[in-house]
């Protein structure tokens, strides 16, 4: 083509349009599947893409304290700072899910700062009114509130034995019986109220008298400490002043949280001055640490939707231009140029990515908005935990359909690469895959099981890691290997199906011909199969070997909880007549520093304290080495897999930090087995409670002497729930309910890609053998047998896809599974059962549907 030509070309499209248009209106079957799998692939995106983005923004809401300007509270993280190998030393961050309370002092030092113009002092503490459980604070706290509390009927309590109560509890005039407990959990004190008033406060919450408040929170172990402390400023101060002038108040003043003393030298405490938003961390102690679980859990999802979404993109897009390797060839040797083919390519497959991209973006919004309410309604985002959606947050799902566009785009110029560039005499001629395909397969197999094998030296999250990587690796390494696997296995299928009767060898024979498409087929049925096992069998695996663990440690005959037992319960349970053993239990968190490949590592772990007496007839950790006779404040048990980690037997000592930021060395007494229901630490129940904010609710695991009855459990305790066989006792991890929604996401996306993609590739196959089974049917094959053939073809499809898809995925999680569970992978029937009817189905029906038209008639026309 001479310059001037070209140059005309490209400014009216000339050649080029024509070519994009043409092969757009003929090809929209072929298109149609492309569009589908971009439009999924951009609307999935797009829909991380504003849930990363609005957990980005998220923030606790500011209900307690709205009315402040600044709250101070204590430092609600503990940091651990250590040398990775070969670098600077790096700090990380943990969420302390106990509250760190403020010094009283600090609230005259705040009430000295100029421009502020009220300080009051929040406190809170436990207590239970008739039989259920509420919270006490000073009804002068009540001011921080964007709205006063209204009172409904009466006056505010003045006096040391006056109360305000909520609708519904008591009336004015009424005398209460009020019972509160210590900060250790061991005593309870009772005494006599009057309610002197009525709100309309919905939560249940008991309002004092401000000095009768903060003696009561100092007789349940809060002497000296503030839960926080509302500032309000004067008239015109900004909140950036403000918060200046208080934090330097108190720096000045030399005060840190009420936990500084006891933390770790790398860790400190200094007091928090919260305007704006922030306000509601001194509340929703829960939410700001969930905001970076939940980051990390969609970006890791996000990455698995792009690498599938990649792998099926390129796998329609390529399957829908080896089509039309003929139509190519055909136009390079009549003397298109290898420009010419890819810009008509690029500007036909263009034209699809843009529409499907635009529809998903679209549909990415309310799709979040659906995502967000299902996340909410599961509890897998914490109380208080706002999720904002401004406005301007809409045009995020732009920016993944654009990445969808340039998968598509560059996909088409890579596919269409090699017609482009042969020579017109040799267009025609169909090329195999190439060496180097078939050597960097095997490779990436190899380094997959390299990364199993090192996942079975690994414990927890590296663990988790190593097997998804090794799954990811050897699922590529399966797709660049796909026609050398897929001709394998119909050789090996070939055999059994010629048993089968004419439609047995013709099915044979025609898989065996077709191998090489058939890859294209089997390969998202091996990356569906691999990734859905490894995502469902690996937590499966560990909720299985956790609920069994339970069941085996549990032997309670009863259980006894609720707000009419005391907190010094299980000494009196003890002196029942017919009590053989009885056990306090308490949940908790810890958070462990340490090194995790390399990298300095934080990681918060739900944990349990027990009364030690007696435990093993109650609830039985199975212990290896040492007894949990000994377990008192000074000392855990720590179970076996996590002893090995951090190499400690009994006698030795561990260092770990506990909600409130205390750090403590604790001394070995016992290993246990059960470490995947009861935790990694077991702590005695005084110890773990006096570092929690408030008294636990109170479980009291009893064992029965035989014949006795839980009757004498029930009149003791009036009010208390007595559980017979109760549920057994179990840690759960805090993210536990993110991770099973968000991993169901992330399979149903995966079921989707690969529907879609299976049905594109055998529909496509499908419709081209249109003319290769009307002269079957001339030669004297009847459609009884036509179909019986497809329908062993399709079986075979399926059958080949879900063996290589589940050997693909058995190497990592056999790993992972003994590493973390000591035990085999299993997967509910149920599930298994799904993932082989979804493919059985998907294949059936691309097989059978597109052939319809090659079985219907009697009399079939010869193909041209």
């Amino acid at each position: 083509m001479k310059r001037g030509d070209r140059r005309d070309v490209i400014r009216g499209g000339g050649v080029v349009a024509l070519l994009a248009a043409r092969g757009a209106r003929t090809h929209r079957r072929a298109w149609a599947a492309v569009f589908a799998a971009l439009a999924l692939g951009s609307l999935l995106l797009g829909t991380l893409a504003l849930a990363a983005g609005s957990a980005a923004l998220g923030h606790a809401r500011v209900e307690r304290y709205a009315g402040a300007d600044a709250v101070v509270a204590g430092t609600q993280s503990t940091r651990y700072t250590a040398k990775p190998w070969g670098s600077e030393a790096r700090t990380v961050r943990a969420g302390l899910m106990e509250r760190v309370r403020v010094p009283a002092r600090a609230l005259d030092v705040v009430r000295q700062v100029p421009g502020v113009r009220a300080a009051v002092a929040d406190v809170a503490f436990p207590v239970t009114v008739r039989g259920s459980a509420a919270t006490g604070r000073p009804w002068e706290a009540t001011r921080l509130a964007s709205a006063p509390t209204r009172l409904l009927e009466g006056q505010p309590p003045s006096g040391a034995r006056e109360i305000v109560v909520g609708e519904g509890v008591a009336r004015v005039g009424d005398r209460l019986s009020i019972a509160y407990g210590t900060a250790s959990a061991t005593d309870t004190h009772t005494y006599t109220v009057t309610v002197t008033g009525v709100s309309a406060d919905a939560h249940r919450t008991v309002h004092f008298s401000r000095d009768e408040a903060h003696r009561l929170a100092e007789r349940a172990g809060r002497s000296g400490e503030l839960d926080a402390i509302g500032v309000l400023a004067d008239s015109g101060v900004p909140d950036a002043v403000l918060r200046t002038r208080v934090r330097d108040a108190l720096n000045a003043a030399q005060l840190r949280d009420v936990s500084a003393p006891h933390r770790a030298d790398d860790d400190p405490a200094p007091l928090r001055v919260l305007t704006g938003d922030a306000r509601g961390e001194a509340e929703f102690l829960a939410a700001a640490p969930a905001r970076m679980p939940l980051l990390q859990v969609l970006a890791s999802l996000a990455s698995v939707v792009v690498l599938v979404g990649v792998l099926v993109v390129t796998s329609t897009v390529a399957q829908a231009l080896r089509q039309r390797a003929r139509e190519l060839a055909l136009l390079r040797a009549v003397g298109a140029t290898p420009w010419q083919l890819r810009r008509a390519v690029g500007r036909e497959v263009g034209r699809i990515a843009v529409l499907a991209a635009a529809v998903g973006a679209v549909g990415a919004v309310p799709a979040y908005l659906a995502l967000r309410a299902l996340l909410v309604g599961r509890g897998a985002v914490p109380e208080g935990l706002e999720l904002p959606f401004p406005p301007w947050l809409a045009a995020a799902p732009l920016g993944t359909a654009g990445l969808m566009v340039l998968i598509a785009w560059l996909t088409a110029l890579g596919c269409c690469a090699r017609a482009a560039r042969t020579r017109p005499a040799e267009a025609l001629r169909e090329e195999e895959p190439g060496r180097a395909r078939q050597l960097t397969g095997c490779v990436l197999l190899g380094l997959g099981a390299a990364s199993a094998g090192a996942g079975a030296l690994q414990h927890g999250a590296a663990a988790a890691a190593a097997a998804s990587a090794s799954a990811l690796t050897m699922v590529i390494g399966c797709a660049l290997l796909g026609p050398w696997l897929a001709r394998g296995a119909m050789r090996l299928l070939g055999a059994p199906m010629r048993r089968l009767g004419v439609g047995g060898r013709l099915a044979a024979s025609a898989c065996t011909a077709n191998a090489a498409r058939l890859g294209a087929a089997i390969t998202p049925v091996v990356l569906v199969t691999a990734f859905v096992l490894v995502q469902l069998a690996g937590g499966a695996t560990l909720g299985h070997e956790a609920a069994a663990q339970a069941r085996d440690a549990a032997r309670a005959d009863v259980a006894v909880s609720g707000p009419g037992v005391p907190y010094d319960a299980v000494e009196r349970i003890r002196r029942l007549p017919g009590v053989a053993a009885a056990t306090a239990v308490a949940h908790g968190t810890v958070a462990v520093p340490g090194k995790e490949l390399g990298e300095p590592s934080l990681e918060r772990l739900p944990v349990l304290g027990v009364t030690a007496h007696q435990l093993a007839r109650t609830l039985d950790p199975a212990v290896r080495e040492g007894s949990t006779d000994g377990l008192r404040p000074g000392t855990v048990a720590v179970g076996t897999d996590r002893a090995r980690t951090l190499g400690v037997r009994p006698g030795d000592h561990v260092q770990l930090r506990f909600g409130d930021g205390s750090e403590a060395r604790l001394r070995v007494v016992a290993t246990y087995e059960r470490a995947l229901a009861l935790g990694d630490f077991l702590f005695s129940y005084e110890e773990l409670t006096r570092h929690m904010s408030a008294p636990p609710p109170v479980r009291v695991l009893a064992a029965l002497a035989p014949g006795a009855s839980p009757m004498s459990l029930s009149t003791a305790f009036p009010g208390a729930r007595v559980e017979r066989d109760p549920v057994p006792e179990r840690v759960r991890a805090e993210d536990q309910a993110l991770g099973d929604v968000l991993t169901a996401v992330a399979v149903t996306a995966i079921g989707g890609f690969t529907i879609i993609a299976v049905l594109s590739t055998l529909t496509l196959i499908s419709v081209g053998r249109g003319p290769e089974l009307r002269q079957l049917r001339l030669a004297g094959a009847d459609r009884r047998r036509l179909r019986r053939m497809l329908l062993l073809e399709s079986a075979a499809t399926a059958t080949a896809g879900l063996s290589l898809g589940t050997a693909t995925a058995a190497l990592p999680l056999l790993a992972f599974a003994l590493s973390a569970a000591g035990r085999l992978p299993w997967l509910p029937p149920g599930q298994g059962a799904l993932i082989v009817a979804v493919v059985v189905l998907t294949t059936a029906s691309a097989t059978l549907l597109p052939a319809l038209g090659a079985l219907r008639g009697r009399h079939p026309v010869a193909a041209r």
